[in-house]
């Protein structure tokens, strides 16, 4: 059996394909495609393998996690499944320890070797959703403000754009979490945000897939008016805030350039063969060296409209 773990990243639709599963859970069984996503693995499954203070001695939380996590692993084989496909982007980390720490996935690389040890019986494979840095960020910052996180200051924001850690870095410790094994197959958001059925297929190799419920749009980060409510319900000045209806970009023009160049040439170090961490896949299949496109080639041909039309 097959084991994949898709570990994020969040706002690149994966709620959305979380649902997809779930939603298609028999049809999916019947082809030997077998799924967890957060329903399952946060309701104890997972416990422990981030260790949880009060709770034990950290080994002996993971030891227990594993246990649980191999029972189910023999399961879904006895059931005849060909791939497991295991998608939850609290793996990773959180948006709000993003936030926080103003870093993209500063602990990604401690979290996943826990994962790596937890589901080492079975040398599972790894696939990671990217977005352009500042359509991430600004999504990131809107559903976090949303949920009681503070704006953000000109210092943070600064942090953010000026930072050394892009998506590279984060691709660099997932490699060596996972110990020489597969490398990480990568999927733009640009690509595959709101095409549930095309992400799955490019993780297990399968065509045809169901299309029910691939298109249904979930945890939608809310618009300016929306966030002004929010402030105004917290007893927070809502004019920190930029006028208009739409989508809230906190970054200045020069700092959408810096972070979007940023995002180009984490995309041209995949399109280069990533050091052989990590493979770079379109809708045609990952990226070989010899069919490197310009840094940002792939992003341009799809971004513009699906920024339109899909949620940040």
């Amino acid at each position: 059996m097959d084991v994949i773990l898709h570990v994020g990243a969040h706002r690149t639709a994966t709620t959305c394909f979380q649902n997809y599963l779930r939603e298609n859970r028999e049809e999916l069984w019947a082809r030997g495609i077998e799924s967890w996503e957060p329903r399952l693995t946060r309701a104890g499954l997972f416990r422990g393998v981030v260790p949880i203070p009060g709770r034990g001695e950290p080994q002996a939380q993971l030891d227990r996690a594993r246990g649980r996590i191999a029972i189910q692993i023999e399961k879904a084989a006895a059931r005849g499944s060909r791939f497991l496909v295991v998608s939850d982007d609290n793996m990773l980390g959180t948006p709000r320890i993003n936030l926080r720490d103003a870093r993209l996935y500063a602990d990604a690389g401690q979290r996943m070797a826990r994962f790596a040890h937890a589901f080492g019986a079975v040398a599972p494979r790894m696939a990671l959703s990217i977005r352009q840095q500042d359509m991430f960020w600004a999504s990131s910052m809107a559903f976090g403000v949303a949920r009681g996180h503070r704006l953000l200051r000109a210092r943070d924001l600064q942090h953010i754009t000026r930072g050394p850690r892009g998506w590279r870095e984060v691709i660099e410790d997932l490699a060596c979490a996972m110990d020489g094994a597969a490398p990480i197959m990568v999927m733009p958001y640009e690509v595959f945000g709101g095409r549930s059925e095309a992400r799955l297929g490019a993780m297990t190799g399968q065509g045809d897939l169901p299309r029910s419920h691939a298109r249904e749009w979930m945890n939608k980060s809310p618009r300016l008016a929306q966030l002004r409510q929010v402030l105004r319900d917290r007893g927070i000045d809502p004019a920190r805030l930029p006028d208009g209806e739409g989508r809230w970009m906190p970054f200045t023009n020069d700092q959408i350039a810096t972070l979007q160049e940023a995002y180009q040439d984490d995309l041209f170090w995949l399109t280069r063969g990533a050091d052989g961490l990590a493979q770079l896949t379109e809708e045609t299949g990952p990226v070989t060296a010899g069919q490197t496109p310009r840094p940002g080639e792939m992003t341009r041909g799809h971004a513009n409209g699906i920024e339109e039309r899909r949620m940040a």
